[in-house]
């Protein structure tokens, strides 16, 4: 089990280098563009869904963040409770939080999962006919900013969104596992070939992480909650440092301190959870805004003006995700106490490639 006590100061000095498996690859190059003209109602009435991951079959584990259940969704098939995070301490925007699924499943058989604890935010590990083993904890919590994306990058690390919990400092702090996107080994250890060896600290200065997401070349983008002002949308490198929380939004690099977010909008517009890449194009998920943002992408990683989508039509929306197929799935987030409870609330639906 690796734990993060953070006892040194840490100087953030390297650059990693990731290829790009096959499988990856394959994954994430989509087949046509989502037609979000099209939508199809995969399932309704999932308590409060947080992590979605797709299985190898094509079904999806969804997580439910009160209830601590990971249910089974695929079209045509009723969802089917298959797991349960012992351990969960639902309260406020903690609870059971992302999830993903093993690069090497169909050998290894485990599940991940980012969930709040008594003590705790902390990741997990399971086979869904077994007990979990912690990999990872000593993040702290809060009712707020507990972060709680997870996802396997194309180098075959995973990778996690955390939040300051309500402590600002934290996010500047290299000490501390909060406040930053971490970069994980398959058991929890820090990955061979972080910025520092020896700490799971990929990138800092983070407010508040919750959308993880690669193209197909391999670079990583993530979406942020700001405070009172600006959301973002950060191309994520390592070793860099995106400002929070002297820095919200764009603003005062000091000199290339700071890297600057490549979109914002207002909190009021965004709020933005979820992230899925295909076909040259960001969806960005959004909360407060109950919105599908589609954000053009340039060859060199740059991004266009924002579009907004699905305005008001299903409320809050809190994951995007795309499956093998091209398809886009995104999740609804009406129940979690912020929404306003429509019938069939709270909803997956899936958009066809076309």
């Amino acid at each position: 089990m690796a734990r993060y006590t953070g006892t040194a100061v840490i100087a953030l000095a390297a650059t990693v280098l990731v290829a790009i498996p096959n499988s990856f690859a394959e994954q994430i190059i989509a087949a046509g563009t989502p037609d979000l003209n099209a939508p199809e109602e995969v399932a309704r009435d999932i308590g409060t869904p947080w992590g979605l991951v797709f299985l190898p079959d094509g079904a999806a584990l969804v997580a439910q963040r009160n209830t601590g259940t990971i249910v089974r969704v695929a079209p045509g098939a009723k969802p089917k409770q298959v797991y349960r995070v012992p351990g969960v301490v639902a309260s406020g925007e903690g609870g059971l939080l992302g999830v993903a699924v093993s690069p090497k499943y169909a050998e290894d058989g485990y599940v991940y999962a980012y969930f709040t604890s008594s003590a705790d935010n902390r990741i997990v590990r399971f086979r869904l006919d077994g007990q979990p083993e912690v990999i990872f904890k000593g993040i702290a919590k809060a009712s707020i900013h507990n972060g709680g994306r997870i996802a396997f990058g194309p180098d075959g690390m995973l990778y996690a969104g955390t939040g300051d919990a309500g402590q600002k400092s934290r996010a500047q702090d290299p000490a501390s596992p909060n406040g930053k996107i971490l970069r994980l080994a398959l058991d929890g250890r820090p990955a061979p070939g972080n910025p520092t060896p020896n700490s799971p600290v990929y990138t800092l200065g983070h407010r508040n992480v919750q959308g993880l997401a690669w193209d197909q070349t391999g670079r990583m983008y993530a979406t942020e909650f700001g405070q009172d002002r600006f959301d973002e949308v950060n191309l994520i490198e390592p070793k860099r440092n995106y400002g929070w929380p002297t820095v919200e939004g764009k603003g005062d690099t000091q000199n290339g301190r700071f890297t600057n977010p490549l979109v914002t909008w207002t909190t009021g517009e965004a709020s933005p959870s979820g992230l899925a890449i295909t076909a040259n194009t960001l969806y960005v998920a959004a909360l407060r805004g109950e919105r599908l943002w589609t954000v053009p992408q340039r060859s060199d990683g740059t991004l266009g003006t924002p579009v907004a989508q699905l305005r008001n039509r299903y409320g809050r929306l809190r994951t995007a995700v795309v499956a093998a197929d091209g398809s886009l799935w995104v999740s609804t987030s009406n129940t979690d106490g912020r929404g306003t409870v429509r019938t069939g609330d709270d909803r997956i639906v899936r958009f066809p490639a076309r």
